[in-house]
């Protein structure tokens, strides 16, 4: 039986923050369901490693690289993210755009807290003399915490595009399907808006969970300047221990409703549309092909094909896609094999990179990468980094992107992207 108490997830990172400081804090989340039952936190990491700059600059290095050399290790969990430019060392080219933000940041702790959200049961995975540390923290009666909430209101951020040049941007990509240059492409755009003072990352991710819990969301704090939230409901790679590995890509949305009738009209339109289902087939056969590079012959497989999801805000189209790696522990390897992810990409994935940087007026960064965990032996989670804020100092943005196909209407693309992005700042005010 568990010797250790129950903590609350919001408490609990409060608590690590206060102890360990921020800097460094990582609170990979879910919602309690199936895919979303576990929790992992972690805090006052003993290594950081952090990649900045892109193939070319003056210093960098590659992250894939770096990657690979903190796997081989297998001491300590590897949780952090991977920006979306380091899709610059898979396919080194002009487009790529230098983020802000660091292209890779990990940080590897001798020990994390899992969490059971479902049973409600705390476990530490690891060893030395953290895991005694923590055991005794752990031990001692909950502090009272009182969460200082930070008040954005919706009117106050600046769509970086803005509905109309969204519209035009949807039409340009429709005419570069229909001349043959794409099948599909997954164009963003980001509310933006400077404070007036620092606001605290995790405060800000309470506010979210509690209106838009989602299973592989979370919050990871690199520096007190430099954070990412996410709300994402998106698995990019899993890898189990005997090297299966499975990939969710997401594509097809609508909005959920309070009125039941209309909510199950919304979801049956979902999964009937052929415009959904073919855009969401599309990326599933990209995926397929990513791990084919590293996955053995004929291991390859698609256990769902356009199934329906539903969570408190949209309902989403799913697709699941299995393989087995031919070398379990390469995750660095797969990752490089499958970077970007189809989902937040196009088809063929590097035209679609090229064509999106022409529209979008600035580097992802962090948004559509994804968040990590590589435990001791081998095992590796990650999602995609939609439905993300990110923290750059007083500076934030909140992401959202659709996926356009030959037969995409660009208003309701244009409505499809404030149903994925509007939940999200009306939780922030």
């Amino acid at each position: 039986m568990n010797s250790l108490p129950w903590w609350d997830p919001p408490v609990l990172a409060t608590l690590l923050a206060q102890h360990y400081g921020k800097q460094g804090l990582v609170w990979l989340d879910g919602d309690a369901s199936n895919l979303g039952r576990h929790a992992v936190l972690a805090a006052g990491p003993e290594k950081v490693l952090r990649c900045d700059g892109l193939l070319g600059d003056p210093g960098a290095a590659d992250p894939f690289e770096a990657l690979s050399a903190a796997f081989a290790g297998k001491s300590g969990h590897w949780l952090g993210w991977l920006s979306y430019e380091a899709g610059a060392w898979v396919e080194p080219a002009e487009h790529w755009q230098t983020p802000q933000m660091a292209v890779l940041w990990a940080a590897r702790y001798s020990v994390v807290i899992e969490l059971d959200l479902q049973l409600q049961q705390l476990q530490l995975l690891g060893e030395g003399p953290r895991h005694t540390e923590l055991t005794c923290l752990l031990q001692e009666p909950a502090p009272l915490i009182h969460p200082v909430k930070t008040s954005i209101q919706p009117e106050a951020w600046h769509w970086l595009s803005g509905r109309d040049r969204y519209e035009q941007q949807v039409q340009k990509v429709r005419t570069w399907i229909a001349s043959g240059d794409l099948f599909q492409a997954n164009l963003t755009d980001c509310a933006e808006q400077t404070l007036s003072q620092p606001a605290d990352p995790l405060a800000l991710y309470q506010q979210w969970r509690q209106c838009c819990p989602a299973p592989f969301g979370g919050v990871m704090l690199a520096s007190s300047h430099e954070a990412v939230l996410s709300a994402s409901p998106e698995r990019f790679l899993q890898v189990d221990a005997q090297g299966v590995v499975e990939t969710r890509p997401i594509k097809g949305t609508r909005p959920r409703h309070s009125n039941p009738e209309l909510d199950a009209d919304a979801a049956a339109e979902l999964v009937t549309s052929p415009k959904d289902r073919a855009e969401n087939v599309m990326i599933v056969d990209l995926m397929r092909n990513d791990l084919g590079r590293v996955c053995a012959t004929g291991s390859i497989n698609v256990p769902q094909l356009v199934g329906l999801e539903s969570y408190p805000q949209v309902h989403h189209l799913t697709s699941v896609v299995t393989g087995v790696l031919q070398h379990p522990m390469d995750t660095a390897g797969l990752l490089r094999a499958c970077w970007p992810g189809g989902s937040i990409t196009g088809a063929p994935k590097i035209r679609a990179c090229q064509r999106l940087s022409s529209l979008e007026r600035i580097p992802r960064g962090p948004y559509c990468g994804s968040f990590f965990h590589r435990r001791p032996d081998g095992r590796f989670d990650s999602n995609i980094l939609i439905r993300s804020l990110l923290m750059l100092g007083t500076r934030l943005r909140v992401h959202g992107g659709c996926g356009i196909v030959a037969d995409s209407d660009p208003h309701l693309e244009a409505d499809e992207l404030g149903w994925k992005v509007q939940p999200l700042l009306d939780a922030l005010a």
